[in-house]
């Protein structure tokens, strides 16, 4: 796709409530559009069977975390209360996919969204995915990877995240995933089109 500007200086951000699907819709994208990078996070979160560390997150421990919060070396962190993690986007990595000439992609919550935005301002686009409470229970737990705990933490906080829509570029409903996946191409689509 040809656009009239760098694209080193657009960043396409996606968040949502957990069960949304941003990541599926995140990982599409990283297939359709080949001039995309997904930004690899930090975190101090075990490791899951299927994860890989440095292509899922950058998995440390949370004295590493600090070290590098310590060292001024993210761009953008946050502390999950509610399980005591860290989840962090490192300035060199950051750095690393510029240098390459990619469109970043990011798959973070409401919180590392809104963090993003302000440090990137118009060059970002900020996608908002969200579905119906019983929709995001129904995929949770569908998952089988969480804990009835972390379920009930997770529609919990829902509420307050969907409040973020208002603050998106672009807001998709997913309860069909193919039409939500239709929204997504066409945001970034107008996104890649528009000059700065």
């Amino acid at each position: 796709m040809e656009t009239n500007i760098q694209q080193k200086e657009k960043l396409v951000i996606i968040c949502a409530p957990s069960g949304a699907g941003k990541t599926t819709i995140a990982k599409h994208l990283l297939q359709r559009f080949e001039n995309f990078a997904f930004s690899v996070s930090a975190t101090t979160r075990s490791i899951r069977p299927s994860e890989k560390d440095g292509v899922d997150y950058y998995f440390m421990t949370i004295d590493q975390f600090k070290q590098k919060i310590a060292n001024d070396e993210f761009a953008e962190f946050e502390e999950n209360y509610d399980n005591g993690n860290f989840y962090g986007t490192l300035k060199s990595e950051i750095k690393r996919l510029h240098d390459l000439n990619k469109v970043i992609l990011f798959d973070v919550d409401v919180r590392g969204a809104r963090s993003l935005k302000k440090i990137f301002g118009e060059h970002s686009l900020v996608i908002f995915v969200k579905a119906p409470i019983y929709v995001l229970e129904e995929r949770l737990r569908n998952r089988h990877t969480e804990t009835e705990e972390t379920i009930q933490k997770r529609l919990a906080a829902a509420p307050k995240e969907l409040e973020f829509q208002d603050e998106a570029d672009v807001v998709i409903e997913n309860i069909v995933l193919d039409k939500a996946i239709i929204d997504a191409e066409n945001a970034v689509f107008n996104f890649m089109d528009t000059s700065l």
